[in-house]
C-alpha cells in the first residue's frame, strides 16, 4: 500500500499530512451533465417546475455542498473556499442539463474534491426537483475538466 497516501506502511487509513506543502492558488473545474426527456426539459425552459427554479436551486445546492465536502468524503481535508461558482444550463443537443462547477482556494491542497461534489450534489437536485415527472433522468459523465495550482501544476482534460 505504500502508494497509496491515504493510507500509513501497516494499512491504516490516515489524511495526509499537508503541512509542510506551500500554500499556493488551487483552482478546479468539474462538470456533469444530466439528461432527461425534451418534455421534461421544456418544464425547464418554461419554468414551470412544480418545485421551483431548477436551475437556481441546483446551483445553490452545489455551492452549499462544495463547503461541505470534507464532512462528505472520508479524509478530505476541510478547505477555506474563496470562492465556489456553479452554473446550471440547458444542453439540448443531450437533452438536458449541463452542471459546470468551479472551486477556488489558496492553500496545501486541491479542491478538486470540492468541485466535483459541487456538480454531484447539483445533479443530484436537478433529478430531486423533476423525478415526479421523469423518473428515467441519467445522471452522466460526472468528471474533472481541468485543476491548477500546487505542485502537479495544471491540467486539463484532453
Amino acid at each position: 500500500m505504500s502508494g497509496l497516501t491515504h493510507f500509513d506502511a501497516d494499512g491504516r487509513a490516515r489524511m495526509v499530512d499537508v503541512s509542510a506543502k506551500p500554500a499556493t492558488e488551487r483552482i478546479a473545474v468539474a462538470r456533469g451533465w444530466v439528461r432527461m426527456d425534451e418534455a421534461t426539459l421544456d418544464l425547464v425552459r418554461r419554468g414551470e417546475a412544480k418545485k421551483g427554479d431548477v436551475a437556481g436551486v441546483a446551483e445553490l445546492a452545489g455551492i452549499m455542498a462544495a463547503k461541505r465536502t470534507s464532512d462528505l468524503i472520508p479524509l478530505c481535508h476541510p478547505l477555506p473556499l474563496s470562492s465556489v461558482r456553479v452554473a446550471v444550463e440547458i444542453d439540448a443537443a443531450l437533452p438536458g442539463l449541463a452542471v459546470r462547477a468551479e472551486a477556488k482556494t489558496t492553500g496545501p491542497t486541491g479542491v478538486e474534491m470540492e468541485a466535483l461534489c459541487a456538480v454531484s450534489v447539483a445533479c443530484l437536485t436537478i433529478y430531486d426537483m423533476l423525478k415526479a415527472v421523469d423518473r428515467g433522468m441519467i445522471i452522466e459523465r460526472i468528471e474533472l475538466a481541468e485543476k491548477s495550482g500546487g505542485a502537479s501544476g495544471a491540467w486539463k482534460r484532453g
